[in-house]
């Protein structure tokens, strides 16, 4: 799939009229597209042994010519086209006399789909893999009649388009392609993930603290602030987050430099502050005099502040009264994880290799013999499904109850 300029200043994808010198017309033809919409079969401009051609044996295989539906409400009638005017799709002048003629009018009006679709404000790649399989049929049942062997070619390379594009939504959207089931729906996208992990990182390097609740309230109050350096938080936040330690923790930061309250607020005042009147807090590292650590915008940092808010309240960790360190690992863990739940970076060659205990050590402000631990109690509460830390590595997966909060590594 490829994008660029036509002959007229309009964006292209592949498949569209492009309007720039290349590959023509071949054998008489253009190429022809076909829908499906439902309705009653095609006339056979052949007969039906010469339309069974050996499809290409290439890696991407195209498949056999079907009888091709009726022509879309509202497309071009036949004999409309009016005089001098051609149908042209991916290049190609669909000649006025092809045959038969719902082909003609399904790649002409396949070609105006395709121009359409480049004059849409936003992508819609879900739209777009459609048009690629209108385009193989047609072009397919186009070489099936004209045995031309460009045709075929040019029908597989739109075939292998959709394909693509469908992996390139799905991606987007966190969807496991051709996966059985349920499809699972995903607090976050394959591109927050990735903001996600940057900010785990960012933590990781930055807390000004050792200790485990320090590091998992730089976590919050950093997501909380990570656009503008302030942030609004509630006095049922930081007991949630920090517990009996919230008062302690929270002073410390304030101590150190790394967090300001408001002018003649104290902590215990923030603890105190109810949802319809939050403490705004600062983090001055954040503010925007200083060099921005983060990119993404303000839907996307609520969106990984409800995304960690729902990972260390997760009811099922306050059941088992898990600590900061194993909290801090539920979000190491669910960070890190593929869409199907397995730890670390796909592996060529591997199952999965996890990831490595250092890091996850070094995030959690644990020492690397101590992770062992702390998976088994997300084990106990579900939020694992297995775990192994042989060979320096954390090997595991997502439960299926927390699958929608993976990074989709």
């Amino acid at each position: 799939m490829s994008a660029g300029t036509g002959d007229r200043g309009g964006r292209y994808v592949d498949g569209a009229d492009r309007g720039e010198p290349g590959r023509g017309a071949v054998s008489g033809g253009g190429t022809v597209m076909f829908s499906d919409a439902p309705g009653g079969g095609w006339p056979s401009a052949a007969p039906a042994s010469e339309c069974r051609g050996a499809v290409g044996t290439g890696a991407a295989s195209v498949p056999r010519a079907r009888p091709a539906p009726r022509p879309r409400p509202g497309g071009v009638p036949a004999g409309r086209l009016g005089a001098g005017r051609w149908g042209k799709v991916a290049q190609r002048i669909v000649p006025d006399d092809l045959q038969p003629e719902v082909l003609r009018l399904e790649l002409t009006e396949l070609g105006d789909a395709f121009r359409a679709y480049q004059r849409r404000p936003e992508p819609d790649l879900a739209v777009l893999a459609e048009l690629h399989d209108r385009k193989a049929r047609a072009f397919a049942l186009w070489a099936d009649v004209t045995g031309d062997a460009s045709l075929r070619e040019e029908a597989e390379r739109a075939e292998a388009a959709a394909r693509t594009t469908r992996e390139m939504n799905a991606n987007r959207l966190g969807i496991a392609v051709d996966e059985d089931g349920p499809v699972i729906e995903r607090l976050l996208t394959r591109g927050q993930g990735a903001h996600a992990r940057s900010v785990l990182e960012y933590v990781r390097a930055h807390t000004p603290l050792p200790g485990t609740e320090a590091r998992l309230a730089v976590l919050m109050l950093t997501l909380r602030a990570a656009r503008a350096g302030t942030g609004n938080v509630t006095g049922q936040d930081l007991s949630g987050w920090l517990q009996g330690d919230a008062e302690r923790v929270l002073q410390e930061l304030v101590d150190v430099g790394w967090l300001r309250m408001p002018e003649a607020f104290t902590v215990a005042d923030a603890l105190g502050s109810r949802p319809e009147e939050p403490t705004q807090i600062t983090v001055p590292s954040l503010l925007p005099a200083e060099p921005r650590p983060f990119s993404f915008g303000k839907v996307t940092r609520a969106r990984l502040s409800g995304w960690a808010q729902r990972v260390v309240g997760d009811r099922k960790l306050r059941k088992k009264k898990a600590g900061a360190a194993t909290r801090l690992l539920a979000v190491y863990t669910a960070a890190h994880s593929r869409p199907d739940g397995r730890l670390g970076e796909r592996v060529e060659g591997a199952e999965c290799d996890g990831v490595g205990l250092d890091a996850v050590a070094s995030f959690c402000g644990l020492r690397p013999q101590d992770v062992t631990e702390h998976a088994e109690l997300l084990v106990a509460a579900d939020w694992l499904t297995e775990a192994d830390t042989a060979g320096g590595r954390l090997r595991g997966r997502l439960g299926e109850r927390v699958l929608p909060l993976s990074g989709l590594l």
